[in-house]
């Protein structure tokens, strides 16, 4: 794995990225429909489409796929609550694993001491309950969550917060995503942007041409890489 000495530090997603919690926010979308008696019928790549773009964008989608459930509930604030209460319950069944590639990448990148940080606007009792059931997450070190900043991704504040606290003015920085969102974001800062993901976004072309580099998963970067 010689490319990871090329960066001084490396900044994570966490949801979908690091750990399967995309899959376990479909399913507890899915609770939250059903506690309705409305069955959220999508497959996980039309989840991702209509959640990965826009912070609103999911409530938009449901609310426009499924008029009955609005009619019941027009508070999204109330229908959220229900879907983070299942996102909890389903971490509790022990639902959340690594994804591909991530436990080897985590422990070259402790063998080499290299900086390393998760940037993401996942709450930080709901992340420390994932580090727990997932030991190989506490071997980075610095933890960007949603209470340190104020902006959701595709803000890049996230992303500077992390930059500002622990960058050195000569380190080279990479950065994961797994999202267009969260891909904005990181493409509005200083790293080089990697977009990990199995999910037919349109703009993948697009985000390439910008000097994204692409890959399915980590475990597909291959150990020779060269990245720019």
């Amino acid at each position: 794995m010689r490319w990871i000495h090329d960066y001084q530090l490396f900044l994570f997603d966490f949801d979908g990225l690091l750990v399967n919690t995309e899959e376990i926010h479909f399913k507890a979308y899915q609770r939250m429909c059903a506690a309705y008696g409305v069955k959220l019928d999508w497959n996980f790549d039309h989840y991702c489409q209509a959640a990965h773009y826009l912070s609103d964008g999911l409530r938009d989608n449901i609310y426009a796929s499924f008029p009955l459930l609005k009619k019941q509930e027009p508070s999204w604030d109330v229908l959220y609550a229900i879907k983070r209460k299942a996102v909890l319950d389903l971490v509790m069944e022990g639902a959340v694993h690594m994804m591909p590639g991530v436990e080897k990448l985590l422990k070259n990148l402790q063998a080499s001491q290299i900086k390393r940080c998760v940037v993401t606007h996942s709450p930080d009792n709901l992340v420390q309950i994932i580090r727990s059931q997932n030991p190989i997450l506490n071997t980075i070190p610095h933890w960007i969550t949603r209470e340190d900043y104020t902006h959701p991704k595709p803000n890049p504040e996230c992303y500077s917060v992390a930059i500002a606290r622990l960058a050195q003015a000569e380190d080279r920085i990479i950065g994961f995503e797994d999202t267009p969102r969260g891909l904005n974001a990181l493409l509005a800062s200083t790293a080089q942007p990697i977009l990990i993901c199995k999910a037919h976004y349109p703009e993948i072309p697009s985000f390439i041409q910008k000097g994204v580099s692409y890959y399915s998963s980590l475990e597909d970067i291959p150990d020779g890489a060269t990245i720019p």
